[in-house]
C-alpha cells in the first residue's frame, strides 16, 4: 500500500475481490477525511462475515440516526463510569495487582501471556458494562475468553477473507466461512442472562453498570417511536464494547511486552 501510495498519491482505491476500499495515506489525507469532513465519512460498512452477526445493530456497526443516538448515550454512560477520569485508575490499578499476582506465580519461568492480558483487560471492561470483575478461573469467565480468542482467529482465516471478498457468492454455501455465527450465539446468551438478572433488580435512582443505563434510557423512551433504545441494540452493543475493548488493549499491551523484550535498556530505564 505504500509503495502504490508513491505512485498513485494519498488517495487511492484497491477491490478486495468485489468491493473497493478506499486507502488514506498520510496524517493530512486521513485529517482531511475523519475530522474536517467528518460527516460525509461517518458511515461504516460491516463486514460480510459480521452481517448475519450483527445486522445493522449497536453502536459499533450501525449508521445514520441510530449510530448517533447509541454513540451519545455510550460516550455519557462510560465517561459517568470513569472512562479517560481519574477514577477509572483505580480500578486499572486494582486490577493490575491481581494481573501481578498471577505473574508471580510463574516464579519466573517463561509464560505466553495471551491469556492473562485479555483476562486483566476485559475486567476492567466487565466492571463498566456489567458492574463487576470476574475471578481468573471463573469457568464462565474463561469460555467467554475463549470465545474472543475464537472470533478474532475465525475473522482473520483465508475462508473469512474469502468471504468478505466475495460475499454475493459464498453467502449461499456452507463452510468455515459461517462459524463465526455460531461462535458468538454463546456470548449473546451469556449478555441475555446479564441482562435479565439486571432487569430483576434495577432500581433507576442506582444504575450500577451499562446495562442499568440502558434499560433506564429504554423506559424513558418507550413511547418514542423513533427511539434506539432497544433489547437488540443493547445486546450489540454491550458485543461491541466487550470484544473491541478487550482485543484492542490487550493486543497493544501485548506488543509493549515484546517491544520491552527486544529493547532491554528500554525495559530497565522503565524499571529504574
Amino acid at each position: 500500500l505504500l509503495q502504490m501510495h508513491e505512485k498513485y498519491g494519498p488517495v487511492f482505491t484497491v477491490y478486495l475481490g468485489t468491493r473497493p476500499v478506499l486507502v488514506l495515506c498520510g496524517h493530512q489525507a486521513v485529517k482531511e477525511a475523519l475530522i474536517d469532513k467528518a460527516e460525509e465519512f461517518s458511515g461504516r460498512t460491516t463486514k460480510p462475515t459480521l452481517e448475519r452477526v450483527v445486522e445493522g445493530y449497536g453502536v459499533g456497526f450501525s449508521n445514520g440516526e441510530r449510530w448517533k443516538q447509541l454513540r451519545r448515550f455510550s460516550i455519557t454512560v462510560l465517561r459517568n463510569f470513569g472512562m479517560g477520569k481519574k477514577s477509572i485508575e483505580e480500578r486499572i490499578q486494582e486490577e493490575a495487582q491481581f494481573l501481578l499476582e498471577e505473574l508471580r506465580k510463574t516464579k519466573g519461568k517463561p509464560l505466553e501471556p495471551t491469556h492473562l492480558l485479555s483476562r486483566a483487560t476485559s475486567n476492567i471492561i466487565s466492571s463498566i458494562v456489567f458492574g463487576e470483575r470476574f475471578d481468573y478461573e471463573n469457568e464462565e469467565f474463561q469460555a467467554l475468553m475463549k470465545i474472543i480468542h475464537n472470533f478474532f482467529l475465525e475473522m482473520s482465516s483465508t475462508w473469512s477473507q474469502l468471504y468478505d471478498m466475495f460475499p454475493t457468492l459464498l453467502k449461499y454455501f456452507p463452510g468455515p466461512h459461517t462459524r463465526i455465527y455460531n461462535i458468538v450465539s454463546d456470548v449473546f446468551l451469556f449478555i441475555g442472562k446479564r441482562v435479565k438478572k439486571n432487569q430483576e433488580t434495577l432500581d433507576s435512582n442506582f444504575p450500577r453498570d451499562f446495562i442499568d443505563c440502558f434499560l433506564i434510557q429504554m423506559e424513558k423512551e418507550k413511547d418514542n417511536p423513533f427511539s434506539e433504545f432497544n433489547i437488540k441494540n443493547m445486546e450489540i452493543t454491550i458485543f461491541t464494547l466487550f470484544f473491541a475493548g478487550t482485543e484492542t488493549v490487550s493486543s497493544t499491551l501485548r506488543y509493549g511486552f515484546l517491544l520491552l523484550m527486544k529493547y532491554p535498556e528500554v525495559q530497565g530505564q522503565l524499571h529504574d
